[in-house]
């Protein structure tokens, strides 16, 4: 074997270097350096003997030319390199100085020893062209000046690449390289044309032997589109894994080198698959990779098509037994190139030979250097491989997009690196009828408040409003009857505003994006807090300070009349509001409410379709929204604790006309308990707009619906269904002084079943009007007043009584005294246990009826004597001067029983 390999070495060295007879006289011998692998790679194959036909079909074709091309001959002299770089240099080096001297150098394939000799070669003036190496590490000017190749470098590919995912829209891509250095330094030249191309890179993955692993990341982290990077003996483990992990079908799409000259999906002997699982893994699937021979039918420098050429070297290498390499194009036009090159500089040399003005013109080995790399800069013509021109030291490539369809590889696409431009050579298939896409999309979605629940909200809210307008006018209409004027009216007012400003936040509560723009959904934000918080302080301030005052006023126990206002709860109130706006005026300068965004956990789409939902809601937050928060709760839960401890300790006064204690108690007591769940409710449920809106706006309308009906529904049902207490202390005289007339006729009932009647009558409602009034502190005071005027004027009808009653005899005077402690029994009676006149009437004639009276004054005359006729005489008049002890403050009876008495 070592034998038939030597003599085919000879015989390709003979074959390039033989001249034919009928040229040897007129054409000019060339000399050309091929460094070649001579012997046969397992890896590769014998690639100088399967490019061998193409370069002896471009010398013969170069033969036929016209002058001058045809007055220039190539003469190849072939060195072995051995892939070795030892080897390799020292071959250099022996034509080098043995001779003969080679103008340029041709060929490489082995990029370590390519890459040596192309940066030595500025220094020898000598220019090397390649018609195999695509690595994209000899694209560096820098490093290799004279270097140049007509196959283009992978990174004419990945261009390529690019330019054919940005044609269907994919802009984030993963990728799966084999860890060796060609690919990997493919999968970084293709990095830096993604990020130039603004497409994503979402994952890297390299792989030695066993690739599972590397596709399971790309699956995990939803990589659609993978480029892959790997030789064909790995094609059929990684695309094992890629059939158990189901990463084929229409949500993926993979793009490969080019392998369709070998059936690889048949080398299943390392996986646990067979080849119909690898050919449904690989369906759809593209290959990218350079166009080895141009599919144009265009008769280029030789005169001949693409495809005539293909049919010579087809002929030529079945003959020798040799199978076909696909740089065997490139190695044809490398040959022309170099004869174009060449030709070009000897006709210049001789052109400044020939008209020089001096005779022993001679030309440097560097100023040919020089000339072959400007010729080399301008080369431009059509040949087999397509357009064959150098771009900064590059081939102007042409790739080739296929795809596996049913099995078959199919020619879908062409990219011109001249034109930048895809050609559609036949339709993409895809699984669906639409390119794959390159992420499961995520389409954002608001989470908007219901409009239904907002329109259902804000006509409560508006009913609110109106309600608490209403109660205002009411309230002005009626400022002079007791029930208003007693209560604080301006109280009741900022209670009134402060329903109406929290109602009013609900409105703002429920926009969003979608309803207006950002800047008015900021200003939202803004006044939203303002009428709450403001609010809030107003109706809960102004409950806090009545219960306030009436808490130091049972805590004081006094009743006296002041004759000055008391702005004591006012001024509280204002303190309140203006700590209020101190807070949120260096909110709003400090640290401004700003709309936010918030997106929750994604979500697969309901009907199972091809992308992900993305739920968000816009907020109003800013830069310390915590502490803030913190200053409000704070501040807030200190009035609303404190107004609720109040409430609790005056929980036993009940003086409705004075302070609406009562009402105010069971408001606060419902308001409290249904802020502190709602607030952590709506904490719990802020990440759902709809249950955190209605949680919120259920609070605000529960709290001021309950403070507006316990405030002012006791006093529309004293006004619309009750008497004016002036009315009533008028009938309540008269009644007294019927029952005086009427005192001599009666009937003779049992004390008791007077007191049944009165237990009877008192379910009538101005009895209990009656009992209420008599608890009015403020009315009480005022009935003194008139009390003790009326008893100046008695003072004097009684100084005249009493004169008389010295100048009667003692039996009248006892008759006297006797009325006057029956008119004392009928007022106690009456006014202790309320009635009507009725009582009073019947009462009256019980007393005064003679059985009766006889009793008493048999068991009362000595008491009488000696307690009330200080009375009569004027000198006791204290019970008309303080209160009573008694928790309920009931005064009237007692005044009434002493001017009864005086009477």
């Amino acid at each position: 074997m070592e034998y038939f390999w030597n003599l085919l070495n000879v015989l390709i060295f003979w074959e390039l270097t033989r001249v034919p007879l009928c040229y040897c006289l007129v054409r000019h011998k060339l000399p050309v350096l091929w460094i070649m692998p001579v012997s046969r790679d397992p890896a590769r194959g014998n690639i100088t003997a399967e490019v061998l036909p193409a370069v002896d079909l471009a010398l013969r074709h170069l033969s036929e030319q016209p002058s001058p091309l045809g007055n220039y001959e190539l003469q190849f002299h072939l060195t072995d390199s051995e892939c070795d770089n030892g080897k390799a240099l020292k071959a250099f080096f022996d034509t080098m100085f043995n001779g003969p001297k080679p103008i340029m150098i041709f060929g490489g394939v082995c990029s370590s020893v390519t890459s040596i000799l192309a940066q030595s070669l500025e220094g020898w003036n000598l220019v090397q062209l390649s018609f195999a190496i695509t690595a994209p590490s000899l694209a560096n000017k820098r490093r290799f000046p004279n270097f140049f190749r007509t196959v283009p470098s992978d990174s004419a590919v990945n261009v390529a690449l690019v330019r054919f995912l940005r044609q269907y829209g994919w802009s984030r891509v993963g990728t799966l390289t084999q860890r060796e250095q060609t690919f990997i330094e493919v999968q970084r030249d293709l990095s830096r044309h993604l990020e130039q191309a603004n497409i994503q890179l979402a994952e890297a993955e390299s792989f030695s032997e066993v690739p599972c692993e590397c596709v399971k990341k790309l699956k995990d982290n939803d990589v659609r589109i993978v480029i892959a990077h790997f030789d064909a003996s790995l094609a059929a483990k990684v695309f094992c894994c890629v059939y158990n992990l189901s990463m084929y079908g229409h949500k993926y799409q993979w793009i490969l080198p080019d392998w369709s000259q070998a059936s690889w999906w048949t080398n299943t002997d390392s996986t646990n698959c067979t080849a119909e699982n690898i050919l449904t893994a690989i369906e759809g699937s593209i290959s990218a990779d350079i166009e080895t021979l141009s599919s144009r039918h265009i008769r280029g420098i030789s005169g001949r098509t693409p495809q005539e050429y293909e049919k010579e070297y087809d002929e030529r290498r079945q003959l020798k037994g040799l199978g076909a390499n696909k740089f065997h194009g490139f190695a044809y036009d490398g040959t022309w190139v170099i004869a174009k090159v060449l030709t070009r500089v000897m006709e210049t040399v001789t052109y400044r030979e020939k008209y020089s003005i001096h005779r022993n013109f001679t030309v440097t080995d560097q100023e040919v250097g020089q000339m072959i790399l400007e010729a080399m800069e301008k080369i431009n013509f059509f040949g087999v491989t397509g357009h064959v021109m150098f771009q900064k030291g590059e081939r102007a490539a042409n790739v080739k997009f296929a795809q596996y369809q049913d099995g078959k590889v199919v020619d879908i696409e062409k990219y011109s690196a001249i034109t930048d431009e895809l050609e559609f050579i036949s339709p993409i298939r895809f699984q669906r009828d639409k390119p794959t896409k390159d992420r499961t999309h995520v389409y954002p979605q608001r989470k908007r408040i219901s409009i239904l629940l907002y329109g259902i909200v804000a006509f409560l809210s508006f009913l609110g409003i109106f309600t608490a307008c209403s109660l205002l006018v009411f309230s002005v209409k009626h400022h002079n009857h007791w029930a208003i004027s007693m209560s604080r009216p301006f109280m009741n007012s900022l209670i009134i505003l402060g329903s109406v400003l929290s109602y009013s936040s609900i409105f703002f509560m429920g926009l969003d994006g979608s309803y207006v723009s950002d800047a008015v959904f900021e200003v939202s934000c803004s006044v939203q807090i303002s009428c709450l918080t403001i609010g809030c302080t107003a109706a809960f301030g102004a409950m806090f300070a009545k219960t306030w005052k009436m808490h130091s006023f049972c805590k004081n126990h006094s009743m006296e009349k002041k004759t000055t206002k008391d702005y004591g709860p006012i001024l509280l109130v204002m303190l309140l509001l203006l700590i209020d706006l101190s807070l949120l005026i260096c909110l709003q300068i400090l640290d401004p409410l700003r709309k936010t965004v918030k997106e929750y956990h994604i979500e697969a789409d309901p009907h199972g379709q091809d992308f992900f939902i993305q739920p968000f809601s816009e907020r109003c937050e800013n830069t310390y929204m915590g502490f803030w928060m913190t200053a409000f709760y704070v501040y807030k839960g200190i009035l609303l604790l404190s107004t609720c401890f109040l409430a609790w300790t005056t929980r036993h006064v009940n003086i409705p006309a004075v302070n609406d204690s009562r009402g105010i108690r069971f408001s606060v007591f419902v308001s409290v308990p249904v802020i502190v769940i709602g607030t952590c409710a709506s904490l719990l449920w802020q990440d759902q707009p709809n249950v955190h809106f209605c949680i919120v706006t259920l609070v605000i309308i529960t709290c001021c619906c309950s403070t507006l009906c316990m405030v002012f529904l006791p006093k529309i049902i004293i006004i619309r269904m009750g008497p004016d207490p002036a009315f009533l202390s008028r009938r309540f005289h008269l009644t007294q002084l019927n029952s005086e007339l009427e005192k001599e006729s009666g009937q003779d009932n049992d004390e008791r079943n007077i007191m049944e009647q009165d237990d009877t009558g008192a379910s009538d409602f101005e009895t209990d009007m009656t009992q209420n009034i008599s608890l009015s502190l403020d009315n009480l005071l005022s009935e003194n007043l008139h009390l003790k005027q009326h008893i100046n004027e008695l003072d004097s009808e009684l100084e005249d009584l009493t004169r008389q009653l010295n100048e009667l005899s003692p039996s009248v005077m006892e008759n006297v005294i006797i009325r006057s402690f029956v008119h004392k029994t009928v007022k106690e009676k009456c006014l202790t246990l309320p009635g009507s006149s009725k009582c009073s009437r019947n009462l009256l004639e019980d007393i005064n009826s003679p059985e009766h009276i006889q009793r008493r004054l048999s068991l009362q005359l000595p008491i009488l004597h000696h307690a009330y006729l200080p009375t009569i005489g004027g000198v006791d008049s204290s019970p008309l001067n303080s209160p009573s002890d008694s928790p309920q403050h009931t005064l009237m009876p007692r005044t009434y029983g002493v001017l009864v008495t005086g009477l």
